[in-house]
């Protein structure tokens, strides 16, 4: 007979995100310390292995960007801090990268369970690689999920940044493979008189419900 797993509730888009306090390699945070930034907070599942190594490495090199874009990298294992520690210098000994990020210490897995962060058909000791995207309301605005074998992609991560970020800040929706600089999708009418007059607007229109602009 299988295991039973206790069912945690689900943390959905939109609501805000609950609090917590951790022991990082950057000492204690609060996720509420956070206020006012985007932040990032990604689980991997383990120190010291091969596609989490290339991952660090990878989210160092685009600290950078993410800087530019207001946003907080965070991550998060269930290792000891003394496990991230060592691995951080190795990757600065081996690689000549700072991980410049604070990386969460969850050896209770408080926070990875309070994030659904464990998928126990992947593992039940070892957090999936998950990646949340919190606004600076502290809302939860996208979640991206990869399996113990697959490394993320980072371009899609500063991508996706930017099409949030975007869509705040003009009001608009983002189509498939958008990238800055491509046309937005301009918010769809709502009633049939406004639906005539959006193809007279100027617009670059498929039809009523699809129209394009490009941004300033």
């Amino acid at each position: 007979m299988e295991e039973e797993i206790e069912e945690k509730p689900l943390i959905r888009l939109g609501e805000v995100v609950p609090d917590f306090e951790a022991v990082t390699t950057h000492g204690k945070i609060r996720l509420s310390d956070f206020k006012g930034k985007w932040v990032i907070l990604f689980s991997h599942p383990a120190d010291f292995t091969p596609v989490c190594t290339t991952e660090f490495v990878a989210f160092a090199q685009i600290n950078p960007e993410l800087a530019k874009r207001n946003v907080q990298l965070i991550g998060l294992s269930i290792d000891s801090v003394y496990s991230h520690i060592a691995w951080v210098r190795t990757i600065k000994e081996k690689f000549g990268v700072t991980i410049p990020f604070p990386v969460i210490a969850d050896l209770d897995m408080k926070v990875a369970n309070l994030f659904g962060m464990i998928h126990p058909k992947q593992s039940t000791t070892a957090a999936v690689r998950c990646i949340f995207v919190i606004d600076p309301e502290m809302k939860l605005r996208a979640i991206i999920y990869y399996p113990l074998n697959v490394g993320r992609n980072m371009d899609e991560i500063l991508r996706l940044i930017d099409a949030l970020q975007t869509a705040d800040k003009y009001k608009v929706a983002l189509p498939a493979n958008w990238r800055p600089g491509d046309a937005v999708i301009v918010p769809p009418p709502t009633t049939q008189d406004d639906a005539e007059k959006r193809l007279q607007e100027g617009y670059e229109c498929v039809d009523w419900f699809l129209c394009k602009k490009k941004l300033p």
